[in-house]
């Protein structure tokens, strides 16, 4: 099988067990062939138009990362606006759980979609999803709107938080793209910086809870404007067949590079998505399901790709960036949100740190040392706030 449009092979030649294990194999050693063999002479430099596409790209995490911290000064300023005298703890659980049930359902979504649509307009459709749900919230009068609209907002944040990064990395090249990857994360811990800033300017103002929620809005809409001028990915338009917009948006990625240098990536990578479109047409679904778990190298791999994600999500962070606020007004503080701003601060900070170390030093030593400090903060935290409660 040779062309990028070939059909499905009929079940009698698909492949057994052994053979996938061997395809699976070959496909990771062109993997690794496409990060190291092909290395162009000053391939680290690179021009403003990958550094535009990817800061492009990182809205997405800005819009993630402002609605993560928005919330938290929406909560305790809300008040008697949506029919309660005050919102009750059940209440405000329903109104941050209803993002994360969406973000859940647009992720699992998100993969799909985008293979079968590409990359550019399943974000736009993303950033649409968030600016309804952004302005739904600021005029909604009554509870359960305001959950509906949180769990539109999840939608829109779940597709973008998947796909932000997988585009940023299909459009990197490749000594940078950690650093580039991670710059993404860099804007959702700045969103929540200025979400803090914004609730913090708002908090003492009558209904300045809707403009906290619905200045979300402008993030998105700027990025819809921006992806009209993106390209699409690479791997996207080799799927469609396009391998002169795939080579012209190459030589932009590469500009430093030698046409001939530019030629072999477009191989290289054109190698790598044909090893992949064979596994899909000689193989069934449930057959790469089970490769999954009965392969070593993939069980591995799946065991840490979502045993890091898990821990990321149940780690307990989230905590604070929801209901920072409400904590910290519980313990008697007048400006709550503001002093907030100390934990997205903090945040920030040490996300840029990583930022600049995460190629020199590497991605697992950075989480051997941030994973028992993870645990260590949390603990001292839950400590503190129990002892400022209860005046031990």
């Amino acid at each position: 099988m040779t062309s990028l449009d070939a059909k499905r092979e009929p079940k009698s030649s698909r492949r057994g067990p052994e053979e996938l294990e061997d395809i699976i194999r070959n496909t990771a050693i062109a993997g690794e062939i496409s990060e190291f063999a092909v290395v162009a002479e000053g391939e680290e430099r690179t021009t403003w138009f990958v550094w535009l596409l990817v800061c492009c790209c990182t809205i997405s995490g800005l819009l993630f990362g402002y609605d993560t911290g928005v919330i938290s000064g929406a909560l305790v300023t809300i008040a008697s606006d949506l029919g309660p005298a005050e919102l009750s703890s059940g209440q405000k659980e329903f109104i941050t759980s209803a993002t994360t049930l969406g973000a859940l359902l647009g992720g699992l979504a998100a993969g799909a979609m985008s293979d079968w649509t590409g990359r550019r307009l399943v974000l736009g459709i993303a950033d649409i999803i968030f600016m309804s749900g952004a302005i739904g919230q600021a005029v909604c009068h009554d509870i359960w709107s305001m959950i509906g609209c949180r769990f539109l907002i999840g939608v829109g944040v779940g597709l973008a938080s998947c796909l932000a990064p997988l585009y940023i990395q299909e459009l990197s090249p490749t000594r940078l793209r950690g650093r580039m990857v991670v710059l993404n994360v860099v804007m959702i811990t700045l969103g929540q910086v200025i979400a803090y800033g914004i609730d913090a300017g708002f908090e003492n103002m009558s209904g300045g809870w809707r403009w906290m929620v619905g200045l979300g809005s402008v993030p998105a809409g700027i990025q819809v404007i921006f992806l009209f001028f993106l390209p699409e990915s690479p791997r996207i338009l080799l799927l469609r067949g396009d391998d002169e917009a795939v080579h012209k948006i190459m030589t932009r990625i590469y500009a430093h590079a030698t046409p001939e240098q530019v030629d072999l990536k477009v191989k290289v990578l054109r190698a790598a998505v044909q090893h992949s479109i064979d596994i899909t047409n000689s193989t069934t679904f449930i057959q790469r399901f089970k490769s999954l778990l009965i392969i070593p190298i993939n069980r591995r791999a799946l065991i840490v790709c979502c045993g890091m994600q898990a821990f990321q999500q149940l780690c307990g962070f989230n905590t604070l960036m929801y209901y920072s606020a409400t904590l910290f007004k519980e313990i008697g503080f007048n400006q709550p949100t503001a002093v907030g701003l100390i934990v997205s601060g903090t945040n920030f900070i040490f996300t840029l740190v990583a930022l600049k170390y995460i190629d020199i030093v590497g991605r697992r030593k950075i989480m051997v040392i941030s994973a028992p400090g993870m645990i260590f903060g949390l603990t001292l935290a839950s400590i503190a706030f129990h002892c400022t409660l209860f005046q031990c």
